[in-house]
């Protein structure tokens, strides 16, 4: 295939609460495509973590109706905005998956757990994250699209956070896996 990989675009966006996420979703007049759902998802790496030390990840990640498989790239900032190079895949069945990658090799590393909702509103993705560590909107869409939304919400470049959930986990100074009691 010829081209550019395929991107992700995106910035987080602290809350105090799901439900300041849905007003701001409605405010914009965005769409609501997924209903609040449990999602959990692993991050895999090697031994030596090598996909780690060169800033990329394998995560499988498992909801009530799919499972995805999915490698990110290095991250850079442009503009304030993360963007890496994602691949996705859907597959079968999670728990195969995770046997597959075993023998493969690669062992889970971290786990995190969040309840998410999925709003889209012309060319962005606006999603509510519920983590063990806050709330979070993430808009994710064109770079111009996501300063132009986050500046509708009232929010400036000093408010993106760029961090994963597990780099945001362990600066909080978690240890172990992010989930839920």
């Amino acid at each position: 295939m010829a081209g550019e990989p395929p991107q992700e675009t995106e910035v987080k966006l602290r809350l105090d609460d799901a439900e300041a996420g849905r007003a701001l979703a409605a405010q914009l007049g965005a769409f609501l495509v997924q209903p609040r759902h449990f999602e959990d998802n692993f991050l895999f790496d090697d031994a030596t973590r090598s996909l780690a030390g060169r800033g990329a990840l394998i995560r499988l990640r498992a909801t009530p109706w799919a499972a995805t498989l999915t490698y990110k790239g290095p991250r850079e900032v442009v503009e304030g905005v993360k963007r890496r190079e994602e691949l996705e895949s859907g597959v079968e069945s999670a728990a195969a998956l995770q046997q597959i990658l075993g023998r493969l090799g690669l062992r889970r590393v971290f786990r995190y757990q969040k309840y998410r909702e999925v709003y889209e509103l012309d060319d962005v993705e606006i999603v509510i994250d519920e983590t063990p560590i806050g709330t979070f909107l993430e808009i994710e869409g064109p770079l111009e699209a996501i300063h132009r939304t986050a500046d509708a919400l009232g929010f400036g470049a000093e408010s993106y956070v760029v961090e994963s959930y597990s780099a945001l986990f362990a600066a909080g100074g978690g240890e172990g896996d992010m989930v839920f009691e």
